[in-house]
């Protein structure tokens, strides 16, 4: 079977009409023209997705072939078989006889040497206008062919009995053919995800350790990432007014430093201020693309604070559209990485510090804590863990990411912190969430050297080491037994949490080195 049958090239040898290459302001005309998207009142296009207002985990697939059989992780990763992925491919191409599609080239890589050249290729001019502005967009034509495909068309659904899959939406990554399709779910946030999944299994074959974190760089030249699951602050803390913005998401770190992968934004508008994150706030303007935002059907005003279609409201804009992003958005090796976690159990150090063997422990569990309204069903906090956090994107053996990071802090002696954005004095419900300015606080201290010559302490439950002090922070605030009245009920939900990462670490027993193992927390 030659490469040619299920690519590019033949889905658009089939297709009515193909808009190539338009510009962000003629598809931001054609979103508004074609009703797929509404304006808002500070000049951006909101879209609205319908059932799925955010990822669909159960229906991403990678087609298992021959050739990838051994090299992808099965255990966090769904398998489908060719003759699902053919199928619905035929649907793909179907419609496409039918419909106008929107094309265009755009990398996805900041680092020349590493990035892949995406043919895109969409059902709606809004989706593609996402894409534009999350992508990097060439500067000239390509003149070599595409290294990857994705094909989106929200309009195509499956079948679960006959397609063998478990819902109408699918998201399908063939490596054999070296193409993405989506169908049955109109979330952007898919398609960027998909070909964030590609990366993470081309870098680290190469490699290059492909990361979900965010990074910036001071004014020193000191680059710091930031790694965390949603809702940590990963694209608040890195969007720093006195810092240099390299990505807000997805980098890759390779023998000359620091890229972003992508070329934009997305960032969730949910409770969004102008006074907690001026950035952001004032990147919603033209070329922007809100997504499920709510709007008042007659001044078209944003409301930030209503969630009556999801919690996950977002908005996607491109790097420039942040004053001080880098241009490449590329940068020297980290000096310091931070793992983020909300914890509503409200047990974590605001700030540890970590060894490398703890460093490696806390990337493998990639904990955070959901709480009650995040999800259906929730009504106490609920611990989750996900490896590099980022697990559902990760198609090889975590532990390759592990070791990879691991030889990368060794080799750049870079410093790692665990920062704690969740609960204090006491858990969800009963705490407070910690303040974004301490948070700040701390976070800057520990980029700017000014915890290098203080006092630290151990904490006897987490094993890790806690600041005596830090500028412009409560002293109260840095031990969490402190900040309880119930010292019993503190010390109940530390132990709740501990039987929670001692339980997920088990996986890895026989596959990681135990001295690694033994770094967790404990009761002990």
């Amino acid at each position: 079977m030659e490469n040619k049958k299920f690519s590019a090239a033949d889905i658009l040898s089939n297709a009515r009409m193909i808009s190539r290459d338009l510009s962000v302001s003629e598809l931001f005309e054609e979103a508004i023209i074609n009703r797929e998207a509404v304006l808002s009142r500070r000049g951006a296009i909101c879209i609205y997705t319908g059932q799925y207002t955010g990822r669909s985990p159960k229906d991403r697939f990678i087609v298992d072939t021959t050739s990838v059989h051994n090299i992808v992780s099965w255990s966090n990763n769904a398998p489908c078989t060719e003759e699902t992925f053919k199928r619905l491919y035929a649907k793909m191409k179907n419609f496409a006889r039918d419909h106008k599609l929107y094309v265009s080239d755009n990398y996805v890589g900041a680092d020349p040497e590493h990035r892949l050249q995406i043919k895109c290729i969409t059902e709606y001019a809004a989706q593609h206008l996402f894409l534009k502005e999350l992508f990097i967009k060439p500067e000239k034509p390509p003149a070599a062919p595409e290294d990857f495909t994705l094909v989106c068309f929200p309009s195509v659904k499956a079948n679960p009995l006959e397609d063998s899959v478990h819902s109408e939406a699918f998201i399908i990554i063939n490596f054999d053919y070296k193409i993405v399709i989506i169908g049955g779910t109109k979330y952007c946030g898919e398609m960027k995800k998909s070909i964030f999944s590609v990366m993470n299994y081309i870098l680290p074959q190469k490699g290059i350790l492909s990361m979900h974190c965010s990074a910036n760089v001071g004014k020193d030249g000191k680059t710091a990432i930031f790694f965390g699951l949603s809702g940590t602050g990963k694209t608040t803390l890195s969007a720093d007014p006195n810092r240099r913005l390299i990505g807000d998401d997805e980098h890759g770190w390779s023998e000359h430093g620091i890229f972003n992968i992508e070329g934009g934004c997305y960032a969730k508008c949910i409770h969004l201020t102008e006074e907690t994150e001026p950035e952001i706030y004032r990147a919603i303007k033209y070329g922007a693309v809100l997504e499920n935002v709510v709007l008042d059907p007659k001044t078209r005003k944003e409301d930030y604070d209503d969630a009556r279609y999801t919690e996950n409201t977002r908005v996607a804009y491109p790097l420039e559209y942040i004053p001080n992003a880098i241009h490449p958005s590329m940068a020297g090796h980290p000096t310091a990485i931070i793992f983020l976690t909300a914890d509503a159990f409200g047990v974590l150090p605001p700030i540890s510090r970590l060894n490398p063997k703890q460093a490696m422990y806390h990337f493998l569990s990639g904990y955070t804590s959901k709480v009650a309204g995040t999800e259906r069903g929730i009504i106490g906090p609920q611990a989750t863990f996900s490896i590099g956090f980022g697990e559902p994107f990760l198609p090889l053996s975590p532990l390759k990411y592990a070791r990879l990071l691991e030889q990368k802090i060794q080799e750049h002696n870079t410093k790692v912190y665990l920062v704690n954005t969740g609960w204090t004095g006491g858990p969800y419900g009963i705490g407070s969430r910690m303040k974004l300015k301490y948070t700040r606080a701390m976070i800057t201290a520990a980029l700017e050297g000014q915890l290098d010559n203080i006092g630290w302490t151990n904490d006897s439950i987490f094993k890790v080491e806690v600041p005596d002090y830090c500028p412009d922070v409560p002293s109260d605030i840095l031990k969490p037994a402190n900040t309880w009245t119930d010292k019993g009920a503190y010390k109940r939900q530390a132990a709740k949490l501990v039987g929670l990462f001692t339980k997920n670490v088990k996986r890895f027993r026989g596959e990681m080195a135990d001295d690694i193992l033994s770094t967790g927390p404990s009761m002990q």
